[in-house]
């Protein structure tokens, strides 16, 4: 189990590093949020961060998140997390994935707002079922460790196939777990080499063992 744990937290580790690197998004049909884009690409702070918070006005969810991206880090101008929250609240309340996972991320360390393991759950949520994987495995890591909700395997395991389905090798390294122990899941040896094997492709020294150790045990 203790190997598990490591995994699950390794993916956590990789959530909230996320935040810190966040960067304004690509534009979408809003002229502001375009010439936003455009300053922001030519180091022009100051000049995109004007676009984004005109857009922002008009309740543009990206433009929205933009500007609280911007606001947090203090690109453009000084740092004022409070409205960067606001912001990134407004965003996340429009339904944009990305800035609901950013929320989430700053509740769950609680940053810049107190923290709350069951609002990071919730806003986890909100962006998971929107398929943003990070969102997928930080929603699945609060139910496996049991932080901002009860313990529950069983919802665990669909998040993180879920993530494991869209390429995240340490999930899928959890998803094989469960099913070699039956933890959430019916037991599944086929089920367990099969993610096992598809964890090993990074080359996890760990993923690999278990792989050739679960095709020892499937029926020949």
């Amino acid at each position: 189990m203790m190997r598990i744990v490591e995994f699950a937290l390794a993916c956590m580790f990789v959530c909230t590093s996320a935040v810190a690197a966040s960067l304004p998004v690509m534009p979408d049909n809003d002229v502001d949020v375009a010439a936003g884009w455009n300053a922001y690409r030519a180091n022009d702070a100051e000049r995109a961060l004007a676009h984004y918070r005109k857009a922002a006005d008009r309740n543009n969810r990206v433009a929205q998140f933009n500007l609280a991206i911007m606001l947090l880090a203090g690109e453009g101008t000084k740092a004022d997390p409070a409205a960067g929250v606001e912001w990134l609240g407004k965003s996340a309340e429009r339904g944009f994935a990305r800035a609901q996972f950013a929320l989430a991320l700053l509740y769950e360390k609680g940053e810049h707002v107190v923290r709350s393991q069951e609002s990071a759950t919730a806003w986890f949520r909100r962006a998971a079922e929107q398929n943003h994987r990070e969102a997928q495995i930080g929603l699945a890591t609060q139910y496996f460790l049991g932080r901002g909700a009860p313990r529950d395997f069983k919802e665990a395991a669909v998040w993180y196939e879920r993530a494991a389905e869209q390429g995240d090798e340490a999930s899928a390294y959890i998803v094989a777990s469960l099913y070699e122990k039956g933890d959430g899941v019916q037991q599944d040896f086929p089920r367990a080499w099969y993610w096992y094997s598809r964890a090993a492709t990074g080359g996890e020294p760990a993923a690999i063992m278990k792989a050739r150790e679960m095709r020892e045990k499937l029926p020949r």
